[in-house]
């Protein structure tokens, strides 16, 4: 799959936007891992930029630095929905401090990688609702949904049963979606994934148990009704995976996990973790 090439966003009526960020593009003539090695050199001039804790859905194999960070949820009239927090003029960034009682402050500067942070729905101010709006190939269930239709609860009444022929049925049932990301703007790609495993993550069931007191609180809050979704961008060389997307994870027992063909990096969408990264600073806006 082509690398993310960090273009410049189409102007648009709502916001004037200043050049000169580095990005994926910048990234393609660095080696394996040298996605690790930018974030942990750039300088953070700029808006939004700096070290920053996140919630991840965690890598466990493969070049990728780190997780893939979580985007909590809320339902809306049956509508989902990411969560977005309001704008901290002092920190520059849209932050939720405490989120859920955890101890963890949930901030937009945790997309700020990997050419997102040029995304107009990433600016903490921007005019985008926060639905998650249905995005084809990826699944052939959503090739009956038109795109940018909200996704619905019920379109997931089949979660415990869903299956597509790679790995095992029954483990949840994924979409591809958008996210603040409707007119002509930079797209921001988002899975999300209804489960049986969210849910007994969310309560602390089982193994989850032994989850860290922050990432339970944390996680109880994100997920809603046994859905959990996160930023689609591969922390490696930032191309876009998929949960059950790919027959020829099965050869990197990957088949249950989300998967990047690129460069076989794989990430356990049922392992939250906490972990730090530089966020790469947002362009300067004016209005």
């Amino acid at each position: 799959m082509p690398l993310d090439e960090d273009k410049y966003p189409a102007e648009t009526g709502r916001r004037r936007f200043v050049k000169g960020v580095v990005g994926s593009a910048a990234l393609s003539s660095v080696g394996v891992g040298g996605a690790a090695a930018v974030d942990a050199t750039t300088d953070a001039a700029g808006e939004g930029g700096g070290t920053t804790q996140f919630v991840a859905v965690e890598n466990t194999d493969g070049p990728a630095p780190r997780g893939m960070p979580i985007i909590p949820i809320e339902i809306n009239g049956g509508e989902l929905q990411g969560v977005w927090p309001e704008y901290d003029p002092d920190a520059g960034v849209a932050i939720a401090r405490d989120f859920g009682g955890s101890g963890i402050d949930y901030s937009s500067a945790w997309f700020q990688y990997c050419g997102m942070q040029t995304a107009q729905g990433i600016y903490p101010q921007a005019e985008q609702d926060n639905l998650f709006r249905s995005s084809s190939g990826s699944y052939a269930w959503q090739g009956e949904v038109e795109d940018g239709t909200p996704l619905t609860v019920d379109m997931f009444d089949d979660y415990k049963e869903w299956g597509n022929g790679i790995g095992n049925a029954g483990i949840g049932k994924p979409a591809s979606a958008n996210w603040r990301s409707d007119g002509d703007v930079k797209t921001i790609p988002v899975q999300l994934i209804r489960s049986v495993e969210v849910e007994k993550m969310a309560n602390g069931e089982g193994k989850y148990s032994s989850l860290p007191s922050s990432i339970q609180s944390f996680i109880s809050e994100a997920t809603a009704d046994g859905f959990i979704a996160w930023l689609n961008k591969c922390t490696h060389f930032c191309c876009v995976p998929g949960f059950k997307t790919q027959e020829g994870s099965a050869n990197f027992g990957a088949a249950n996990d989300i998967y990047c063909q690129c460069h076989q990096s794989v990430y356990d969408p049922f392992s939250p973790i906490q972990k730090q990264f530089v966020a790469l600073p947002r362009p300067p806006q004016t209005e």
